[in-house]
């Protein structure tokens, strides 16, 4: 396919409030920062969606500065394949990633699994997120959520076995995976894994700060561990053998989906299993990552849940049921 010349890029900041609050380890905040790209041109136009996060040293300002920078190059025709030598990943590579194959997708008229020579998604369950708080309070969260049949719940280090008691009474039937977001620590870590084995957890994620992943080498544990804030990109799979037993891939920290697809293919073949997380953000930015459901084994797409509101047309929850994104939103 030619390149059509001329593509403009833009790019915009964008706040969208959360319904409530989400609070993990690190804090708690009423609003999903995000950034949104445009590339367009008389043929067509492809949308990204991305979220800076400051935990990898990101700010909406930053990310910004990072997409225009490429704005010529985009403009000369740059695809998805160069962009990935041209720019590390990142929030600002994921938004560019995903315009230009929404782009490829509409020029071509044909969908985005096609033209990424994937399997044509069906709907896909969503994990939902019960924030960290109080015993009592997520408690009370985990009751209003008991008919989803998976939770994923927010820990936050001393007191986690009080948490995840009390969210298991509040929701018995439910499947449960949980989330430290490095909070926990070696002082604590076999009393927190013994907690949540009685509780029946299915997965723990990054329960130890990143630095002190290879402690994990040594720890027992007797619940599959996944590491978030340890993996990014391909470059960083290697050193987790030995340490995690899967890894959640997030668009933002691969730098869009093609570099996700790439990650996925390498972790499986190392044999890891796989979460396809996301950051609180809107259906444009959870629709791509739909496309890497046929090689996950847990999915963590509730972002638009968690916002007060969504974008229109945004995707479509049957309850925890993700339907495929329809093209006027991406791909």
């Amino acid at each position: 396919m030619a390149k059509p010349l001329n593509r403009n890029l833009s790019v915009k900041a964008e706040n969208w409030p959360i319904a409530g609050n989400f609070s993990i380890s690190r804090g708690s905040k009423t609003e999903a920062h995000i950034v949104i790209v445009e590339i367009s041109s008389p043929e067509g136009c492809g949308r990204g969606e991305c979220v800076p996060y400051a935990r990898y040293g990101e700010t909406v300002e930053t990310v910004m500065s990072a997409i225009k920078a490429q704005a010529s190059s985009i403009g000369n025709g740059m695809d998805r394949y160069a962009l990935l030598e041209a720019m590390p990943a990142g929030a600002a590579r994921n938004a560019l990633d995903c315009a230009l194959i929404d782009y490829e997708a509409k020029l071509a008229d044909q969908s985005a699994w096609k033209i990424l020579n994937l399997p044509e998604p069906g709907p896909v369950q969503t994990a939902f997120t019960i924030s960290l708080d109080t015993p009592e309070k997520m408690a009370a969260a985990t009751a209003r959520a008991a008919d989803r049949p998976l939770l994923k719940i927010k820990l936050g280090g001393d007191g986690d076995a009080s948490r995840i008691a009390a969210v298991r009474n509040a929701a018995p039937e439910a499947r449960l995976v949980v989330d430290a977001n490095e909070a926990w620590s070696l002082d604590n870590f076999e009393v927190l894994m013994q907690a949540c084995a009685n509780a029946g957890v299915e997965l723990i994620e990054q329960p130890l700060p990143a630095e002190n992943d290879m402690a994990l080498l040594h720890l027992p544990r007797k619940i599959p561990i996944c590491a978030d804030e340890s993996i990014h990109d391909l470059a960083s799979l290697n050193n987790l053998v030995g340490k995690y037993d899967a890894i959640n891939i997030k668009l933002d920290k691969t730098g869009g989906l093609t570099g996700a697809l790439v990650l996925a293919e390498a972790a499986q073949k190392s044999g890891f299993k796989i979460m396809v997380g996301c950051m609180v953000a809107t259906s444009l930015a959870m629709a791509p990552a739909i496309y890497l459901a046929s090689m996950a084994d847990y999915i963590d797409l509730d972002g638009p849940l968690l916002l007060a509101r969504d974008r229109q047309p945004g995707l479509t929850f049957n309850g925890s049921n993700i339907l495929p994104p329809a093209p006027d939103l991406w791909g």
